[in-house]
């Protein structure tokens, strides 16, 4: 695959923010135009009748998965990308995750619990993504696509330890740890992502 054509067959999730605008900054520098998804119900996004749970934004995401794709994640879109590759297998050629649960216990690594400022800050989105509790580590396990796990050294979220369980558990992983990033770290250090997921997609 040339590399113009891999920068334009990459899946780019947001997280509980929902919004499709999360990864246009790094995927501009990136110069990558891939396909930006976004989470009805979530964040600002209008809710449509029939999303109402996790495994219906992981089907959104699986309809977009027509040929080999790169998947790139923030947050909770890294738990839909881990639930794609674990669908999918063969049709996910690269992950890329970045301060993200995807499916391991965050709140038994440390983790903060996110919900009451998200709803202060988005009322009226949705309340199942309230019930994300999945331990998902012996499917993990399974996933042979090389992954880059993005994380911050200053993420109460998703703590530091998480980056670190996953990078354990998934056969193919490499952890790159940018200080002084956040749980926002894509918006915050977007230049510095964008070379490390570019480095890491454009790999023959």
């Amino acid at each position: 695959m040339m590399m113009n054509e891999q920068m334009n067959n990459i899946l780019f999730l947001p997280g509980a923010i929902g919004s499709a605008s999360h990864w246009h900054p790094v995927a501009t520098r990136m110069g990558a135009n891939g396909t930006f998804l976004a989470w009805p119900g979530l964040g600002n996004e209008p809710a449509i009748h029939n999303v109402n749970e996790l495994d219906d934004l992981v089907a959104m995401t699986l309809a977009h998965v027509t040929g080999r794709v790169d998947i790139v994640a923030q947050s909770m879109g890294g738990l839909i990308a881990i639930k794609v590759a674990l669908a999918a297998p063969t049709k996910v050629r690269r992950l890329v995750l970045t301060a993200t649960s995807a499916g391991v216990p965050v709140r038994d690594l440390g983790g903060s619990d996110w919900r009451p400022e998200y709803y202060r800050t988005y009322p009226d989105a949705a309340l199942w993504i309230t019930e994300l509790e999945e331990d998902l580590s012996a499917d993990i396990a399974s996933i042979q696509a090389p992954t880059l796990l993005l994380w911050g050294d200053s993420d109460p979220i998703s703590p530091l330890e998480v980056g670190h369980r996953l990078h354990r558990i998934l056969p193919d992983a490499v952890l790159e740890i940018i200080s002084g990033g956040d749980h926002d770290l894509a918006r915050t250090h977007a230049p510095e992502v964008a070379e490390l997921i570019k480095a890491h997609l454009w790999q023959s």
